[in-house]
């Protein structure tokens, strides 16, 4: 759902003018923002511009279930205008320093099909990224994000070989059948994410056979498949404080034209590991009046692979407290009680930090979390990451 999923139409908007003027003025620096400070570093690509959002006729809108075809769909989707990659995980070292990480790329299309060949520097694609660690030991958490034009090689996107890139973060083939590569650095914040990624499970196909529902409104939905289940080993860590580690992974892949319906302000989302075998996706879509929007779902996915969807009245989720971030100001919810009785599941899900607050060009909430079950008969302890968004302002328009 995110990782915005972390798709925002507002950032897009000052990055298709930023685009366009990059076409131009090819050597103005991009803002790389140190989210642990709030100061810009330049860096070479394209200029942040306010302006109008970029024309939506000619691009597709998802209208009902399709197959979905490996490796090809782990590619770009050229005809929609948003699309994003995302991975988190929660990891730990052999010391026993408990990570937790998020990787995010978005590409959005200033008009429908690829890049043009030949183009140098001109593209239609525009890339943006986050970047975060949660170090629990030390108490702290830090982001960072980048911008770049899809052009020349410096963003971009491939089925074959799989490779997801902006600069040197990259998500892509590890070169043994069915691994991936993750390799991400930060010299201003000091994060390192470097691993090998094992999907555990088969990929499994979100929503309505992988049509995801924002509103009743047609064609606001996204395609929406994933791993739920990633076996991860690598480096990870801020500053001087990096650590051999490994654990469990969640990667996610979404590509619209429009999402969210008229009144809706943002969502809760939730992706949580069990420790009986099975993941729980589900996603809250807030409306301005405090209700939940019909179409909110989400999947829990057997310990075979097998995914059943859960529909809005299937699952119960109870903010237990709140947390106000020093920094923005801005409250979130900071602790759960979610249950799916069909499933046997009640628990209680806290953030390993309460401070995982997402200070990038749009802010939002975005952590890792323990996950405790309170059902007796079932044990279901676990881990997983949440994101919120919408409380700083509403994301009606944005996704």
């Amino acid at each position: 759902m995110t990782s915005l999923g972390a798709a925002l139409r507002t950032l897009a908007a000052a990055l298709a003018v930023a685009l366009a003027l990059a076409a131009l003025h090819p050597d103005e620096p991009a803002l790389h923002r140190d989210t642990a400070t709030g100061s810009p570093i330049a860096s070479s690509g394209v200029r942040l511009d306010l302006g109008p959002g970029p024309d939506l006729s000619g691009f597709s809108r998802v209208q009902g279930p399709r197959p979905f075809a490996l490796p090809a769909d782990h590619g770009p989707h050229f005809q929609y205008q948003t699309e994003w990659w995302y991975l988190t995980g929660n990891l730990v070292s052999a010391e026993g320093q408990r990570f937790g990480f998020q990787l995010t790329v978005f590409r959005r299309g200033l008009s429908p099909g690829p890049p043009p060949p030949g183009a140098g520097l001109a593209t239609n694609q525009v890339y943006f990224a986050h970047l975060a660690v949660t170090d629990v030991a030390a108490g702290r958490h830090r982001a960072a994000e980048r911008f770049e034009r899809g052009a020349d090689g410096l963003a971009g996107a491939s089925a074959e070989p799989f490779r997801v890139w902006l600069e040197d973060w990259r998500l892509e083939d590890g070169g043994d059948a069915g691994c991936w590569r993750l390799s991400a650095a930060d010299s201003a914040t000091g994060l390192l994410v470097d691993l090998r990624l094992q999907p555990r499970k088969p990929l499994a196909a979100h929503g309505d056979r992988g049509v995801s529902a924002k509103s009743d409104e047609p064609g606001n939905a996204s395609y929406y498949v994933g791993y739920t289940r990633i076996a991860a080993s690598g480096r990870v860590g801020l500053g001087e404080r990096q650590r051999s580690a490994s654990g469990e992974a969640w990667f996610d892949h979404e590509w619209s034209t429009s999402a969210l319906g008229t009144g809706d302000v943002g969502w809760d989302w939730f992706s949580l590991q069990l420790g009986d075998g099975r993941e729980l996706m589900y996603y809250r879509i807030r409306r301005a009046d405090g209700s939940s929007e019909a179409v909110s779902a989400g999947t829990l996915v057997e310990r075979d692979g097998r995914a059943r969807r859960l529909a809005r009245e299937e699952v119960r989720i109870e903010a237990l407290r709140r947390w106000k971030s020093p920094a923005t100001g801005l409250s979130y919810p900071a602790g759960w009680r979610v249950e799916v009785p069909s499933a046997g599941l009640l628990l209680r899900v806290e953030p390993w930090l309460e401070d995982q607050e997402m200070r990038t060009s749009f802010v939002y909430w975005e952590g890792a979390v323990r996950v405790r079950s309170e059902a007796p008969d079932h044990p279901a302890d676990g881990q997983g990451y949440v994101e919120l968004t919408g409380y700083g302002r509403s994301m009606e328009g944005v996704l």
